[in-house]
């Protein structure tokens, strides 16, 4: 919860009375409930091959096979996503929840593969999560180099991280973000003072 911001916010408000200060205490409770899950993943490309229709190494052809080992021989296997992040408001106004859209300012993400941290970024653009119960997707634009964070692993391995991640069957089970929203309020924006972990398996929030 955003504790400290709200207890900032109580004391810049206690002169409006309490009326006041009782909405300022709602509305920044429900906004800091935003939960969020790992989607799903597409456009996978491994050193600029389309890998998301392709179920196993076996089934790559070989000019594609061919340009991933080059690739891998030059100590560089470039890979490019999209991560779907799902977000979702319970404040639809039902089981004694006001109904109350959020804005999503930021999210400040730092992504893990096999629990390795890896890239990190954050959201071009705030988003709007309405208080309706329904997922609002968030696209994330992933780019690295699976060597230069796993190349000891080798050839085979990285190729089958890769196709667990982006190829026909692949998901995101095995990443996660490490992430701290900032959600827009009546006061300016504030940051959740803890970092969440996002994965695959369920909503998570503050």
């Amino acid at each position: 919860m955003l504790r400290l911001s709200l207890a900032i916010a109580l004391c810049c408000a206690l002169a409006a009375g309490c009326s006041a200060v009782r909405n300022i205490t709602n509305t920044l409770t429900q906004l800091s409930n935003l939960q969020f899950k790992l989607g799903s993943v597409n456009g996978f490309r491994l050193a600029g091959v389309d890998v998301s229709k392709v179920a196993e190494p076996s089934r790559l052809s070989i000019a594609d096979g061919l340009s991933l080992t080059q690739a891998f021989s030059r100590k560089q296997l470039p890979a490019s996503f999209t991560l779907n992040v799902e977000a979702r408001n319970p404040n639809t106004g039902q089981s004694g929840t006001r109904r109350s859209d959020a804005t999503l300012n930021g999210l400040d993400w730092r992504m893990l593969i096999d629990d390795k941290q890896t890239i990190a970024g954050n959201i071009q653009q705030p988003v709007s999560v309405p208080g309706s119960g329904q997922s609002t997707i968030i696209p994330l634009g992933m780019n690295l180099d699976l060597y230069q964070f796993f190349g000891e692993r080798g050839y085979n391995d990285l190729l089958n991280l890769a196709l667990a991640i982006g190829g026909q069957s692949g998901n995101a089970a095995r990443l996660k973000l490490d992430a701290q929203p900032t959600v827009s309020t009546p006061f300016g924006p504030m940051t959740y003072p803890g970092r969440l972990t996002i994965i695959d398996r369920e909503f998570r929030g503050s």
